[in-house]
């Protein structure tokens, strides 16, 4: 075994996936040096930059209650200059 321990209930489906396929294909403990490797290369998933401004402009009418949101949400949809808001399908 590689001297870094890999705590394999941490990963995500797809990283768990990417840490199986070397093991199968190359053998245990080369396949768990390449992904502890390749691991801190990869960079966190930047947030989106349109929910934030989006999120801001709703959060003070959802603090004073005035919009009831239901659980499913909605659906926001913009096109030929509208946008459309519509309740999600459930």
């Amino acid at each position: 075994m590689s001297s870094q321990t890999i705590e394999e209930s941490a990963l995500t489906g797809g990283r768990s996936r990417k840490l199986n396929a070397p093991r199968k294909s190359i053998g245990d403990e080369i396949g768990e040096r390449a992904f502890a490797e390749w691991l801190p290369t990869r960079t966190p998933r930047e947030t989106d930059g349109n929910a934030d401004p989006i999120a801001a402009a709703l959060w003070p009418p959802i603090e004073q209650g005035r919009p009831r949101i239901p659980r499913g949400g909605y659906l926001v949809k913009r096109g030929r200059g509208r946008i459309a808001v519509r309740a999600a399908k459930r």
